[in-house]
């Protein structure tokens, strides 16, 4: 028997020091780790310890015997990561200990921002003695995109906010929220009483397409919408139009089908979540019929991941379309550094045209 590792895996790799017979890869350090979907338990070489599922920040870690049905094929990834990826004469990970300089051992770090980067940067620092970490935030709340980028339906992944909480409540951590860099207070400032400021504020502004039409009435940007539907107080009082029956979703990343999937979910579902109170009541009312997710490359360059389109294929009342011929192109052929890449396309594949089975196939359809 062994673990397997699921969607709500959030790469924060808690996982990985505390198995005993390091089968958890990708690791920090490895090539993979930056660019990989998430982590993978190894199914020839756990040893059903449990280690990994009590470290696990999002409970992302279930023994096989407990997965759901829809937590099911994760088994099957799991073990495709390593068919793709041998494991050879893999070593220890490295214990480190992290000192100040001797000379040095007061050392004040600033950090603007109180999202996931700035906050496992505070995390790092303060876990250094003779560190005392300040952190600035112009919202009135800390996690950043974790509170208002994933969507509210991805519970498991917000419990990373857990861990975020411990660290902000360290005794030579600061916080001051609500407060602006640029309107409270300087950068000029900031550097006259920290030893170092660390920029972690995010992105504020939006990358446009630069199409004729962008800027009508019913285009907006996911930023946009998402912050509206996570309650992010600067969207709170913005309202969106769903009374059409059609709405498209330009791009195919996991934003893209985060908001696919929010407009299609039944408000039944999505009540249980913690979607805004101002959201679910437009919802309630929507129009909506169907979602066109429009990507400009085909499928097997798609952005989003394979457990964002298991999310989308597993929703009740809703059907998952294709067309057929996007995924019949002959000059698609892995090689052996594609190999990690053809696995997945394999695999998307089967469940896109599962889908597309179950409800029959509509021309031009995504």
């Amino acid at each position: 028997m062994t673990f397997v590792i699921t969607q709500a895996c959030c790469d924060d790799a808690s996982c990985v020091p505390v198995c005993p017979v390091q089968c958890i890869h990708p690791r920090p350090g490895d090539p993979e780790f930056t660019t990989t979907e998430q982590l993978y338990i190894d199914p020839s070489t756990c040893i059903d310890c449990g280690n990994c599922a009590f470290a696990c920040p999002v409970e992302a870690i279930v023994h096989e015997a407990d997965l759901s049905p829809s937590q099911a094929e994760f088994r099957a990834i799991n073990a495709d990561y390593f068919t793709a990826h041998p494991l050879k004469d893999v070593q220890p990970l490295p214990i480190e200990r992290r000192r100040l300089p001797q000379p040095q051992q007061n050392l004040k770090v600033a950090i603007v921002g109180a999202g996931p980067s700035a906050l496992y940067a505070a995390g790092q620092l303060s876990e250094i003695p003779g560190v005392s970490v300040t952190i600035v935030e112009k919202t009135p709340m800390a996690h950043g995109l974790v509170r208002t980028g994933v969507a509210p339906d991805h519970d498991q992944t917000k419990l990373i906010g857990d861990t975020f909480d411990r660290v902000l409540r360290r005794p030579n951590v600061t916080s001051y929220l609500n407060v602006e860099v640029g309107r409270d207070i300087s950068v000029e400032e900031l550097q006259r009483h920290h030893h170092a400021v660390i920029w972690a504020a995010g992105a504020s502004e939006d990358r446009r397409l630069g199409i004729p039409g962008e800027g009508l009435a019913g285009s907006v940007t996911a930023r946009e919408f998402i912050s509206w539907y996570n309650g992010h107080p600067d969207y709170a009082e913005h309202e969106f139009n769903l009374s059409g029956p059609t709405a498209v979703v330009i791009g195919n990343g996991n934003v893209a089908l985060d908001a696919a999937r929010l407009l299609t979910q039944p408000t039944t579902l999505l009540s249980k979540t913690s979607i805004s109170d101002r959201a679910l009541a437009s919802m309630r009312t929507s129009g909506i019929e169907e979602v066109i997710v429009i990507g400009r490359r085909g499928p097997a360059d798609a952005a989003y991941s394979t457990a964002e389109l298991l999310a989308l294929s597993h929703l009740p009342q809703v059907d998952l379309v294709t067309n057929p011929a996007d995924f019949s192109d002959p000059e698609y052929k892995p090689t052996t550094s594609r190999i990690a890449q053809a696995a997945d396309f394999a695999r998307r594949r089967a469940i896109l045209l599962q889908a597309t089975r179950r409800t029959g196939t509509a021309p031009g359809g995504s």
